[in-house]
């Protein structure tokens, strides 16, 4: 199955652009007539033939149009604290796509190591993530903001906060709602502060435990991503 990230796509021909035109063209070595799969990110997966295999304006007739592709019966927005090692949030947004994930938030803690982030660089390894598994759907990746801002505005109904502290907390297993949107916030290598859980707490969050295991940052969010799934299947 040969698969494009086509965000833009909105009438019966297409035409991919330059980065995907030559992989088509130049890396598969496709041909006019040849078949191509197609996925918006907005829950559209097109069946489409190749028209003109140009190397850097592919043009591609579509044929066949089905929305809703693989939509799920629940919405997971995950917020973590990017990592020290760019690379273990990297995994983490690989592996979250993979499993099923609508939208990733990246929060800077008091005990953050990493301030900054360059999102773009993360989209991509959502993107080939999105493709790689056969998602309609491309999960949304937020800017960077400090935990406080993030707090303000919450939107999903149930929202949680995972820390390490030993405190009273739920269990996803038992205590989930299912078929409903959730919330998961994850703390940086050294968890969050002892007040950002009791400004979490002040705003509605509730507490979650995700096991015994001290889990690292991308460990524990991707654990969350899981259970989640897993449970509402």
């Amino acid at each position: 199955m040969h698969l494009f990230y086509t965000p833009d796509i909105t009438a019966d021909y297409y035409t991919l652009n330059e980065e995907e035109s030559k992989h088509c063209v130049k890396v598969l070595r496709l041909q006019t007539a040849e078949q191509v799969f197609l996925l918006d990110g907005k829950g559209g997966f097109y069946t489409a033939s190749i028209l003109d295999p140009h190397p850097k304006r592919t043009l591609l007739k579509i044929t066949e149009v089905k929305q809703g592709y693989g939509k799920r019966n629940h919405y997971l927005h995950i917020a973590i604290a990017p990592t020290k090692n760019i690379e273990r949030t990297e995994w983490f947004l690989e592996k979250a796509t993979e499993i099923g994930i609508d939208e990733v938030s990246l929060i800077i803690a008091e005990r953050s190591e990493r301030k900054e982030v360059k999102p773009e660089r993360l989209k991509k390894v959502i993107t080939s993530a999105v493709k790689q598994s056969v998602k309609a759907y491309h999960p949304v990746l937020n800017e960077p903001v400090t935990y406080k801002k993030f707090l303000q505005n919450r939107q999903q109904e149930h929202r949680y906060i995972a820390h390490c502290m030993e405190d009273l907390k739920l269990s996803l297993k038992t205590d989930l709602q299912l078929h409903s949107s959730y919330l998961v916030m994850i703390g940086p290598e050294g968890d969050f502060s002892p007040s950002e859980v009791e400004l979490a707490l002040q705003e509605g969050f509730q507490a979650i435990t995700l096991g015994n295991s001290r889990l690292r940052t991308e460990t524990a969010a991707l654990e969350a991503c899981f259970e989640i799934n897993f449970l509402n299947r």
